[in-house]
């Protein structure tokens, strides 16, 4: 059992075996839970790969699922030993969301809309850097700095030239006018951003004021979809805590959301007719010749 060097996709593909295992043996996640002594919802977890599994607890799965060729069990608790190994971003201090840091590393896919900012994946350092010092109360220069370096290494995921994965964006309006860190800042960004979305792999779409009412009013989601698995996890990122949702039912909830949201949208081609519009009306940053993109859908 090959696997690859991210822990959460070791997590992820051992997880999917455990529960093929428990399935075929005809057993619920509860009957697990009561096995282990743990929670119904650890169990879940480790098999959507979220936390880490003991090899010890391997072998007492392997017991309860009537497992018996011992390479095959070798073979589990191997997983599970480098499932427990530390992803890139733990040597970089305290970040709080690496677990989903994991699961985008460990993702085929990403989509995601934000209302109020470029997204982390598509930022330039200066406008990364400015969005981490405003946003965080307090912050002292060192946590500013380190989850700078986390949110540029994650970019690498993005811009892999052999294995980038697909990244479909959509923006509200209000991520484009609002400016973050300075007019030269956001003029960089709006370029930058305008560049990325002419790659093959990378979709942008401005969802405009005129749109009106829409899904994402709501707020920012993400889906992920992973190559090992038909479900994907939607993301909803909070200051305080991050919440993840696994059920097929809302998953496909969001899914719907994110086919409305980028109907609903600009086109790619007049989404970078429309940023560079936004860039050439930026406070200091005067065009005479330019007419803006009608926001009519």
């Amino acid at each position: 059992m090959a696997v690859n060097g991210n822990p959460t996709v070791r997590r992820r593909r051992l997880g999917a075996e455990l529960r093929r295992l428990r399935l075929a043996r005809g057993l619920t996640g509860t009957q697990v839970a009561e096995h282990l002594l743990i929670s119904q919802p650890k169990v879940s977890h480790l098999e959507n790969g979220r936390r880490a599994i003991s090899p010890r607890d391997v072998r007492a799965l392997c017991g309860l699922y009537h497992v018996t060729d011992q390479q095959v069990i070798d073979s589990l608790m191997e997983m599970a030993r480098e499932s427990n190994q530390q992803g890139w971003w733990v040597a970089c201090g305290e970040v709080p969301y690496a677990v989903y840091i994991g699961l985008e590393t460990a993702a085929a896919s990403v989509r995601s809309y934000e209302p109020l900012v470029i997204p982390g994946l598509l930022q330039t350092p200066a406008y990364a850097a400015a969005v981490i010092a405003e946003t965080i109360p307090l912050a002292a220069e060192e946590q500013i700095a380190v989850r700078l370096e986390v949110r540029l290494r994650r970019q690498s995921r993005a811009h892999h030239p052999a294995r980038p994965f697909r990244l479909w964006v959509v923006l509200d309006e209000s991520a484009l006018r609002r400016v973050v860190g300075s007019p030269e800042t956001m003029r960089e960004q709006l370029e930058y951003l305008n560049r990325l979305g002419a790659q093959p792999h990378i979709t942008v779409q401005v969802l405009p004021h005129s749109a009106g009412a829409h899904p994402g009013i709501s707020g920012q989601f993400s889906i992920l979809d992973f190559p090992d698995t038909a479900t994907g996890t939607v993301y909803l990122e909070r200051f305080t805590s991050d919440l993840y949702l696994e059920k097929r039912s809302d998953v496909r909830h969001y899914s719907a959301m994110f086919d409305h949201l980028q109907a609903q949208a600009l086109s790619p081609e007049r989404t970078r007719r429309f940023i560079t519009c936004a860039t050439q009306e930026l406070p200091g940053i005067h065009s005479p010749d330019s007419r803006a993109e009608p926001t009519s859908l």
